[in-house]
């Protein structure tokens, strides 16, 4: 009787990318890396990601675990209250915020801030008035944004306009949609983040979509922990398998994935100001 193998699993390194990649969107500071950080920051590199940017839900989240970091150059912060935190945000949040940014070069952007009715918990009208607040702070400081969207283009899009963010530096983080969801974002002009689920068999929408937006508008990230490629779906993400998503968009582009990597790499340099 034969019993069933591991599945193997391929080595991102084995992609052989340049050194060079962006990892545009993690969340390294959280439990699921509290171990063996050091070793998923060296995977990261031997995959060719360089540069990666870490995500702190909210200043208490920052405070906590910005010093997770301080060795390591190559991880620069975004912080922002995430809209399913949104019944605990006050003005001492955003004060909090505001210094922090003011106080620490290496915060980048304000995100991932915005809109989830997907999630409950938080009624509509309370994640609008914070995502409201955080779109002022950001103007206030002068700092791109990096949106949250679940289930609720509907009235992220008119907010975003009438608090005049179409034409400002604004990346729409982990893009889900297809080729018409891209064209709103990109009359804006705005960037598109592109995640994991583009190696997912069935989201032949999100493929189709990558077809359409010009590679200039385009990065990639992770959002680690969660959204594993398809080549480690079911495990926990981490910035070394981004060259995966990277290959899926190289495909759908039909273009040299090393192209692809660099190009994208670049786009989130520029954004962030890096």
């Amino acid at each position: 009787m034969s019993k069933n193998k591991p599945t193997e699993r391929p080595d991102p390194a084995g992609l052989g990318l340049p050194l060079g990649g962006v990892d545009s969107h993690a969340h390294l500071d959280l439990e699921e890396f509290a171990s063996e950080l050091p070793e998923v920051l060296a995977r990261a590199r031997q995959a060719g990601v360089a540069t990666i940017g870490n995500v702190f839900l909210g200043p208490t989240a920052y405070a906590a675990g910005k010093s997770l970091f301080k060795d390591r150059p190559e991880v620069f912060f975004l912080l922002g209250a995430h809209p399913t935190d949104a019944a605990s945000f006050d003005e001492s949040t955003r004060g909090a915020m505001t210094a922090a940014f003011r106080d620490d070069p290496r915060l980048k952007a304000v995100g991932e801030i915005g809109l989830d009715y997907y999630w409950k918990d938080v009624e509509p009208a309370v994640q609008i008035k914070t995502f409201r607040s955080q779109l002022a702070m950001a103007r206030d400081l002068d700092k791109p944004v990096v949106i949250h969207c679940r289930e609720a283009d509907h009235d992220a899009l008119p907010i975003l306009d009438d608090e005049g963010f179409a034409g400002r530096p604004l990346l729409w983080h982990c893009f889900g949609g297809g080729p018409d969801m891209a064209e709103k974002l990109l009359s804006r002009g705005w960037l598109i983040s592109i995640p994991g689920p583009v190696t997912y068999p069935k989201n032949e929408a999100l493929r189709e979509a990558v077809r359409t937006i010009p590679l200039e508008r385009l990065v990639l990230e992770t959002d680690c922990p969660y959204l594993s490629p398809q080549a480690w779906r079911g495990k926990r993400n981490e910035p070394s398998y981004l060259g995966f998503t990277n290959l899926a968009v190289a495909e759908a582009k039909g273009l040299d994935p090393a192209q692809t990597w660099l190009a994208t790499a670049e786009n989130a340099k520029t954004f962030f100001n890096l």
